[in-house]
């Protein structure tokens, strides 16, 4: 099969996409033939910074496409299935073996690039907004790198809540196309004091709740969040220090939750959680933005321009 391997860490040139052996799939497995492949903030982070583990290492959490074989232990998945999958590596390729347990069936109407951005970015966002943040309607949230994949997310499911919904990002495109998916409050983190912007917002009083992805802004955040406010920080994708003064946030009574995605999504909870929010895209009730399709041949310009370009939610390669 064809894929985008990297055998050393570093840049997008590291990636070649070449002929490997295909996977070999256990018995509680699925063989899935990849259709489009979403380019997560993990895998670029993955590529730039870990060593593989091997040659020829194909990076990659999530992708949808047809289930080609089944495990002799798999019971509710068949040939010929449509599914969107998240697996710690191996998307970028045109074979997956991937758990069938981290697989959900893509509602009929809702297509392939659509399906792969759902289980991470929006399963995500709404653990981190109500597993773990437990937003509840009328409160106020402010949502980080809201253009980024899980900020979208973000920002939508809070609205649909009947959150106030303040969402963080720059340049005038992403600052309205934010606001049309239900953010009340846009705040351009380019100009001005972005903590004097969201006091001004909220009357002095603070967020009750941030969704922070970032991980560089975790000082900002705190200083935005009300006294007993909380705070979710899920990922770095700044790639920056995440040590932050915890004084202040103890002396102003605030909870500060972590979540890592990864041992999550095979929870029976999360699980159904994506299979709603799978129903609602083909509902119309949610919509994923796709910024730019790639030929996964051309592996090392769709990471560059996910890295470099800051795009407006989700970079997609199809094999």
């Amino acid at each position: 099969m064809k894929a985008a391997v990297y055998d050393e860490a570093g840049g997008p040139d590291v990636l070649i996409y070449r002929d490997i052996i295909d996977p070999e799939i256990g018995p509680d497995d699925v063989l899935i033939a990849t259709t489009a492949i979403s380019i997560e903030g993990g895998d670029l982070i993955n590529r730039r910074t870990v060593s593989p583990p091997g040659p020829s290492w194909v990076v990659g959490y999530a992708a949808s496409g047809r289930v080609m074989a089944v495990g002799a232990n798999v019971s509710n998945r068949e040939v010929g299935d449509e599914v969107t999958a998240f697996n710690m590596q191996g998307s970028h390729a045109g074979l997956w073996a991937v758990p069938a347990n981290r697989t959900w069936i893509v509602p009929s109407g809702v297509d392939a690039a659509s399906a792969a951005v759902v289980p991470i970015s929006f399963g995500t966002a709404h653990h981190c907004l109500f597993a773990k943040g437990g937003l509840r309607a009328g409160e106020t949230v402010l949502i980080q790198a809201a253009a980024g994949g899980v900020g979208l997310a973000a920002v939508q499911l809070a609205a649909r809540a009947g959150a106030r919904v303040i969402a963080v990002s720059s340049g005038e495109r992403r600052l309205e196309s934010l606001s049309s998916l239900g953010a009340d409050h846009v705040v351009d983190r380019s100009s001005g004091d972005m903590v004097e912007a969201v006091r001004e917002i909220t009357e002095g009083k603070g967020v009750d709740l941030v969704i922070d992805p970032v991980g560089a802004t975790l000082p900002i955040s705190l200083a935005t969040t009300t006294n007993e406010g909380r705070l979710v920080f899920v990922g770095n994708a700044g790639g920056g220090d995440l040590s932050v003064d915890l004084w202040p946030a103890m002396q102003s009574n605030q909870t500060l939750y972590g979540v890592f995605m990864g041992p999550l999504l095979e929870r029976h909870h999360v699980r159904s959680t994506v299979d709603d929010l799978l129903i609602a895209l083909g509902r119309g009730e949610i919509q994923v933005i796709i910024e730019r399709t790639f030929s996964l041949s051309q592996a090392r310009d769709a990471h560059d321009f996910a890295e470099k370009a800051k795009p407006l939610g989700r970079v997609i390669m199809t094999p």
